[in-house]
């Protein structure tokens, strides 16, 4: 694709990047119509590769994710001059991710669905639909993260743990973007064929990129909300859509009422503002009874925790260890890495995350403030992402 402009510097590198990549250089390409999934396209049509995008259809109705994105990434692949086909993802999206989320709120967890979204119903799913009807064996998304095979990263790595025949995923350059931290439950089939253009790209590049080719979408607003918020207008409406309201206690940890809430559903650990009530002390959230309907706060002081359970682990870059290795781990997207040390316990069967039955200990070397059942813990060691899992019932309140 001649734009008649010369690329920056960083969009350059890019190309070269890709021109170079060791694949057979035919690819589907993940477009939600915003500017960073445009721009893989673009990069990826300039470098050489047969490209041809795809659209997941999750939800029915307005959305920057369903209707205007859908829109969006058609006229890019217009404007390409490449395929674009439309999957029809919603049963699976509701089974994977709507179904699971409700059944999490009800548990009294906060899950986290872009990540298993991204297992369950994005890049498995649309590389199976791409080899099987496109005969396309590589998958392009336009996350801010990197990868490594497993020759190039053996030759000048140590990590903490067997890495030996691995593919490795590492945080995007642009750390104010990286999205590592939602993909760490790929498997080692699909990370070896997923390709991402922008990881050595930072967002102000991107755009600056995205204007030299003209795409529509170069000054298109980021969504800034989850899919199913930007659907349905927040999270506590799409709740409500599906749980009816169900009054219960607001309780200081000695079993004092101190208030009423209408749902356990609207609240999360750690979370301050919006309680709905008064008192002397700001209150945060430190645990959701859901067997007994009742949220139980304490003042910041009482908050912090020093371990915690983690299930439902995936290891991506090493083979899970089997003794305790010393980790950095973000529980929170943006929030940022704390030393801890992991160390392997017994599997279980987990109804959370079923088939994932590895667990590991981990144990804060500072107290930890919002750790939230249903969130993914992510170990790191540097830029790689040793693994993750889903944070259980805490073991300090």
């Amino acid at each position: 694709m001649k734009t008649g402009q010369p690329a920056t510097k960083a969009g350059e590198e890019a190309i070269k990047r890709l021109q170079y990549h060791q694949s057979d250089h035919c690819v589907a390409v993940g477009l939600s119509g915003g500017v960073d999934s445009s721009l893989t396209a673009a990069l990826l049509v300039e470098a050489g590769w047969k490209v041809e995008g795809i659209t997941l259809w999750l939800m029915s109705g307005k959305g920057a994710c369903c209707s205007d994105g859908l829109i969006d990434a058609a006229s890019l692949c217009e404007q390409l001059g490449i395929t674009h086909h439309v999957v029809d993802s919603r049963k699976q999206f509701q089974k994977e991710i709507v179904e699971e989320l409700l059944k999490g709120y009800k548990k009294g967890i906060t899950p986290l669905p872009c990540s298993r979204c991204n297992r369950t119903v994005k890049f498995g799913p649309m590389l199976n639909w791409a080899e099987k009807e496109r005969q396309i064996k590589y998958l392009a998304t336009g996350h801010y993260a990197r990868t490594q095979d497993p020759i190039e990263s053996e030759k000048k790595l140590s990590l903490p743990g067997d890495m030996r025949g691995r593919y490795k995923l590492l945080r995007g350059l642009d750390l104010n973007k990286d999205q590592s931290y939602f993909l760490y439950d790929l498997t080692q089939e699909v990370l070896g064929k997923v390709v991402f253009p922008l990881g050595e790209l930072t967002k102000s590049e991107t755009r600056k990129e995205a204007l030299r080719y003209g795409l529509r979408t170069a000054n298109k607003p980021e969504s800034q909300d989850l899919c199913l918020v930007d659907h349905h207008g927040s999270m506590k409406a799409f709740l409500d859509n599906y749980l009816p309201p169900k009054e219960g206690e607001i309780v200081l940890k000695d079993g004092t009422v101190i208030g009423k809430h209408d749902g356990i559903e609207h609240f999360t650990i750690g979370q301050r503002k919006g309680l709905g009530i008064s008192w002397q002390e700001p209150l945060h959230v430190v645990k959701i009874e859901a067997d007994l309907n009742r949220i139980v706060v304490a003042p910041r002081q009482e908050s912090g925790q020093s371990s915690c359970i983690v299930g439902a682990v995936n290891w991506i870059s090493i083979s899970p260890p089997d003794q305790s290795i010393i980790v950095e781990v973000q529980i929170r997207y943006k929030s940022q890495p704390i030393n801890a040390r992991l160390t392997p316990i017994k599997p279980i069967k987990n109804d959370f995350e079923r088939n994932r039955p590895y667990r590991c200990h981990l144990e804060f070397y500072e107290q930890v403030f919002s750790v939230t059942p249903g969130q993914a813990a992510v170990f790191y060691e540097g830029d790689y992402v040793l693994g993750g899992g889903i944070i259980e019932n805490n073991q300090s309140n």
